[in-house]
């Protein structure tokens, strides 16, 4: 009987190492999956932290550009309005030159004058300002070829006299001055 009861603590023993082996075995194994989610947590965490990063700067650059071409478009607004009213100013400059070729200079010239000066005036204030071209090199940024005329006291490709006036906004040309331009003088031996 003593080789039983012997036995019996032994294979309880044993049962309680195995039970108490596989307890182990399982909570290494409840500790490695934790440790998997875990890593797979961190890694859906750090996705979404380099979304949110990606997302920021996106949205921060947007907000940029919104600004910058609102701003754009407030400094280029009035030029539709201004291309409306260059049309009245070469009235009122064609009156004035005609006026003054017929050798008036009365009050209403001067009249005209005054108007021409304060529209003028109006536009510079808003960014409008003639092209300075009369004796400038061709730019066909800023000129408009009309005519082509010999010219011995001039080099070619100047300007040799305005047509119409150009005008920028601001550094944009807005409407481009239509030029005569200077071509080398035929050679008088031919």
């Amino acid at each position: 009987m003593n080789e039983g009861k012997s036995e019996r603590p032994k294979s309880a023993g044993a049962e309680n190492q195995a039970a108490g082996a596989d307890a182990a075995t399982a909570v290494f194994e409840d500790l490695e999956a934790l440790r998997e989610r875990v890593a797979g947590l961190e890694q859906e965490r750090d996705d979404f932290r380099n979304l949110l990063q990606r997302t920021r700067a996106e949205f921060e650059n947007y907000q940029k550009r919104s600004q910058r071409d609102s701003a754009q478009e407030r400094r280029y607004a009035h030029g539709a309005l201004a291309l409306d009213i260059l049309p009245i100013l070469d009235n009122f400059e064609r009156a004035v030159a005609a006026a003054k070729q017929a050798g008036e200079s009365g009050p209403l010239v001067q009249g005209v004058s005054l108007i021409q000066n304060q529209v003028m005036d109006a536009l510079k204030r808003n960014g409008i300002t003639r092209i300075e071209a009369q004796g400038q090199p061709f730019d066909p940024n800023m000129h408009q070829a009309v005519m082509q005329q010999p010219s011995a006291e001039q080099p070619p490709n100047t300007v040799l006299k305005i047509l119409e006036q150009g005008f920028m906004l601001h550094d944009r040309v807005l409407r481009p001055a239509s030029v005569v331009v200077s071509v080398p003088a035929p050679a008088a031996g031919g």
